[in-house]
């Protein structure tokens, strides 16, 4: 019988991981890429997401080949975008960023999308994007004095977080939620278990958990 496929993922986010142990799947180990995610001249949100987010999958497995751990795995790596038009919204680092972006989404439409890559040890490269539109409702220069003191929006892309406060800013959605969060669950599960993963194996073993648990 062949050694069953561990995952890697190349990410530090807590939500990432998080979705993905909502869905019963735990991986091996957090490998983060550190890359210059700055856009290219005239890059297009959709094509930067996907080109982060096949350099953070790249990036990890080199560093598994170099240690002679790649047999066996898997790479999952993503990459969320924020942006409206073709203006990409900043991950927000100093509030005067977050600032700028809630004033910019306030009672507009904008667009989220996650590039989702997945690598084989053999050089299989598989990746998916997905792009959910996100209308917000006009917001008030006290919802965003009170939302950028809660201090939610660090490191976010459009400088928000919609599993959080920000919630209750959104009008309308539609597309992936998981997506906005940062991970689409559909796809990134339907690109581990095309590549052999075993998608189901803690819930045959009733270790997936509650929500909240763990």
């Amino acid at each position: 019988m062949a050694e069953p496929r561990r995952l890697v993922l190349a990410s530090a986010s807590p939500r990432r991981l998080e979705l993905l142990q909502q869905a019963g799947i735990e991986p091996e180990r957090l490998l983060p890429a550190d890359l210059d995610e700055t856009p290219e001249r005239n890059e297009h949100p959709r094509s930067l997401a996907k080109r982060l987010s096949k350099a953070k999958a790249e990036a990890a497995m080199v560093v598994l080949k170099e240690r002679g751990e790649a047999e066996g795995r898997l790479v999952l790596a993503a990459d969320t975008v924020v942006s409206v038009g073709r203006q990409i919204m900043p991950k927000a680092e100093l509030i005067e960023d977050a600032v700028a972006n809630l004033r910019t989404l306030s009672g507009r439409t904008h667009r989220v999308y996650t590039g989702v890559c997945l690598l084989t040890p053999n050089g299989r490269l598989r990746q998916r994007l997905v792009e959910t539109r996100v209308r917000f409702k006009r917001l008030s220069r006290q919802d965003i004095e009170s939302y950028t003191a809660s201090g939610e929006w660090r490191g976010k892309a459009g400088g928000y977080a919609i599993q959080g406060l920000a919630g209750s800013f959104v009008v309308r959605l539609v597309g992936s939620y998981t997506n906005v969060v940062g991970l689409p669950l559909y796809e990134a599960i339907a690109l581990l278990g095309g590549e052999g993963f075993d998608i189901h194996a803690r819930w045959r073993a009733g270790g997936a958990g509650e929500p909240g648990e763990g």
